[in-house]
């Protein structure tokens, strides 16, 4: 299962960009978008014209705050099930959705989009919140040893590894002590960071980067975009790249798309 996690800005803008025929090019299985920013019907015109006519589309749209927001997983076979928010307090968001799909032990598959938040106020309140619903959802998945993996633009990096302005970050949403502190308590048995097990050590690679300055050329970015495997998944995980662009005028998002290859096929058996 190859599986991308892009956070493509504006799915109608990534389209104008490249970035939808860049995807197409990458033989995948399963994508998983954040911030597609569209109505279904518009995801559906670009998914088409695009060449992803015949996939599968499970998409939460915001409805709270049209044109903002919202995530799909789009892929080859059809799900078997769909999930739609991970907390009531979030519905109508379009920050989660959640399917399983047919695909070698049978996977479920999460994107997810976390906002910025800003630090010491309700904003920032409101992501630790969210932050909370997913850590439940992840206890869940793991007492039922799933084969599971939670992608998406989670607005947090973990270690200083992870950003390359670190120290002038310290104090702001993104880099909170809690809000790193909520990754050690992932990280400890929940999910697999796959992207930095299988990479080693940083510094990066980043995943995001501001349009503005030389934030890009000098890359100065963040890595915020994540797949984070149940252990059992991880296990299966075997090549994992950042699909950085090789020049500023060539970007179709300010994220790029992570890409990870998980090998289903059944393990063999003792004879």
């Amino acid at each position: 299962m190859r599986l991308i996690t892009a956070n493509v800005n504006g799915i109608r803008a990534a389209a104008r960009r490249g970035g939808l025929a860049w995807l197409a090019a990458q033989h995948a299985d399963v994508l998983a978008l954040q911030e597609v920013r569209a109505t279904p019907e518009q995801l559906r015109d670009e998914l088409d014209r695009a060449g992803f006519a015949d996939w599968h589309v499970a998409h939460a749209p915001s409805i709270v705050a049209k044109g903002h927001a919202g995530v799909a997983v789009v892929s080859r076979v059809a799900p078997t099930a769909v999930r739609w928010a991970v907390a009531d307090e979030f519905e109508g968001q379009g920050r989660w959705v959640e399917v399983d799909l047919p695909l070698g032990p049978g996977v479920r598959v999460a994107s997810a989009y976390v906002h910025t938040g800003e630090a010491d106020t309700p904003r920032q309140d409101e992501k630790h919140r969210f932050l909370d619903a997913v850590e439940a959802r992840l206890n869940e998945w793991s007492t039922a040893g799933r084969y599971a993996v939670l992608t998406g633009d989670l607005n947090v990096a973990h270690r200083e590894d992870d950003l390359k302005n670190w120290k002038g970050n310290l104090r702001k949403a993104g880099f909170l002590p809690a809000e790193r502190a909520t990754l050690d308590r992932w990280f400890d048995g929940l999910v697999v960071d796959v992207h930095r097990t299988l990479h080693g050590p940083g510094p990066g690679p980043y995943t995001w980067w501001s349009w503005r300055g030389k934030a890009f050329d000098n890359d100065a970015g963040w890595r915020i975009d994540y797949h984070l495997a149940t252990p059992a998944l991880a296990q299966r995980a075997v090549r994992a790249h950042v699909g950085r662009a090789a020049a500023y005028d060539q970007r179709w998002s300010d994220h790029a798309a992570v890409t990870v290859d998980y090998d289903l096929t059944p393990a063999p058996t003792g004879g």
